[in-house]
């Protein structure tokens, strides 16, 4: 678990790297004031927020970077490579709220009916990610939250991210994944 003054420190280097990108058009280097428990490698999404909406979000939902460096690279990816929006401006950075969620490594659920998997989904606390075939989607623990869902719409939602049915979570060929996630906001 990290501390709020770490979860404060990612924010502010997500900030940083953000509006240099968006004024220089390239990427900040890691700070050197950075502590070292912050390079081991740890899954994170960036979120940007404007005016209480999504505005972006990326993230790498497994342990493939240093912590710091992902941070780096989604928040950038957030605000110029998410396909739902525009590239942000640098005219709207101002209103921009920065939320970053640094997430455990993707445990497997196993069940021997399908329909189990409500039962082993804590609303608040995990993370989905939903694989069947070529087709994979992920939704982090505090959307369910903020759309106040159900571990089966969480479940349906995460399926439609995915591109498939609403019901892919029934399929014995569809594999469901849960993590945890810590979510650090300006």
């Amino acid at each position: 678990m990290l501390k709020k003054e770490d979860g404060d420190y990612l924010i502010k280097t997500a900030r940083l790297a953000i509006e240099t990108y968006l004024k220089k058009g390239i990427k900040i280097d890691v700070p050197k004031d950075c502590p070292d428990y912050l390079k081991n490698e740890m899954g994170v999404f960036v979120t940007l927020n404007k005016n209480d909406q999504l505005r972006g979000c990326i993230g790498y939902p497994e342990p493939i970077a240093p912590l710091i460096n992902a941070t780096i690279d989604v928040a950038i990816s957030a605000a110029m490579n998410d396909p739902r929006f525009p590239n942000l401006n640098l005219s709207e950075f101002k209103d921009i709220d920065v939320e970053i969620t640094v997430l455990t490594k993707p445990e497997v659920l196993t069940v021997a009916n399908p329909s189990e998997y409500p039962n082993k989904i804590t609303i608040g606390k995990d993370g989905l990610i939903v694989e069947n075939n070529f087709n994979k989607g992920l939704l982090l623990p505090q959307v369910a939250i903020e759309h106040e869902m159900t571990s089966k719409d969480f479940l349906a939602n995460t399926c439609i991210k995915a591109g498939l049915n609403q019901n892919c979570w029934l399929e014995e060929n569809t594999k469901i994944s849960t993590f945890k996630g810590q979510i650090f906001k300006e």
